[in-house]
């Protein structure tokens, strides 16, 4: 896409929080990733609104991206716009039992705020490196917890029908899903009913989750996390390593040694080598064990031009 349309848009939104061909792999947790045609950070609700529905109208793709946690983009690059959530997604706020979180928050700052609350319930999320929207749209879990059990309610945007709120029953969650994959419905904010606890002990349990967390995961290499779908009945970290992949390299993407259910990058890994590496994992695990595994990192954008 030539660069008129993206400097039309600029001028016509009056855009102030933008950037030109920005590097994918400078927001997601993997550092991989080509150019975006337009990067824009939305300010707040209604900003957001309007970005997307210029979008909508002038038949622009546009991809919604929070922390980039859970995101592989692929060497091309994206065409069109993203966008990300500003300082209007930020806010938490506490009352009772309850907590009411932008879609922009991050979870270890969510579940800081619960924790100086009192309030437990989040703690398995304060190791999750994701935000509130992500979370919610994956239905994220650790450690026996998923985010869709907290939920009483949610605001969202609605491309083409404007604001509304939805129910927990609504929201449609399920094992690392929500409806919002597939009415694509933008999370604004979640809240949350919790229960009363002792600081202390909320933060007793948040120091230990954590503990084991970095005693078995590859957290100081770039990833996106467990890349696989947890199979009915088994693990996908046990079937890997039962087919021998633990740390099978292609080029610089690698099965984690620490726990094999992470691909990792290990300085230089190109998007095209790690997909390369899951299709290999797929394939290998499914002649040695008949299970095929599904990913669950969202895989996005265009392959390089060679």
């Amino acid at each position: 896409m030539a660069r008129e349309w993206r400097e039309r848009m600029v001028e016509e939104l009056q855009l102030k929080e933008y950037v030109f061909d920005l590097p994918m792999s400078k927001i997601t947790s993997f550092r991989v990733g080509g150019p975006a045609d337009l990067v824009v950070e939305a300010a707040t609700h209604e900003e957001l609104a309007t970005v997307i529905e210029y979008c909508r109208r002038e038949e622009i793709p546009w991809l919604l991206v929070a922390r980039g946690t859970n995101l592989l983009v692929r060497d091309g690059g994206i065409r069109g716009v993203v966008v990300r959530l500003g300082r209007g997604f930020q806010e938490i706020k506490v009352w009772e039992n309850n907590l009411l979180a932008g879609a922009g928050v991050a979870l270890s700052r969510l579940a800081e705020a619960a924790a100086v609350a009192g309030l437990s319930g989040l703690e398995f999320a304060s190791g999750i490196p994701g935000s509130v929207g992500g979370a919610v749209f994956m239905n994220a879990g650790a450690y026996g917890g998923e985010i869709g059990q907290l939920i009483t309610g949610a605001s969202l945007y609605q491309p083409g029908a404007g604001f509304i709120r939805r129910t927990r029953e609504e929201l449609g969650f399920a094992y690392r899903r929500s409806r919002l994959q597939d009415e694509g419905e933008i999370l604004l904010d979640a809240q949350f009913l919790l229960i009363p606890g002792e600081e202390a002990e909320i933060r007793a349990k948040m120091a230990e989750l954590n503990r084991r967390r970095k005693e078995k995961q590859p957290l100081e290499f770039p990833s996106a996390g467990s890349i696989f779908k947890r199979p009915p009945g088994a693990f996908a970290g046990r079937l890997i390593e039962a087919a021998g992949l633990k740390g099978v390299r292609i080029g610089d993407a690698q099965v984690a040694e620490k726990h094999a259910g992470f691909i990792i990058n290990r300085g230089q890994a190109t998007a095209r080598e790690i997909l390369s590496l899951i299709n290999r994992v797929k394939e290998e695990v499914y002649q040695k064990s008949g299970i095929l595994l599904e990913t669950e990192v969202r895989v996005v954008g265009e392959e390089k031009e060679e």
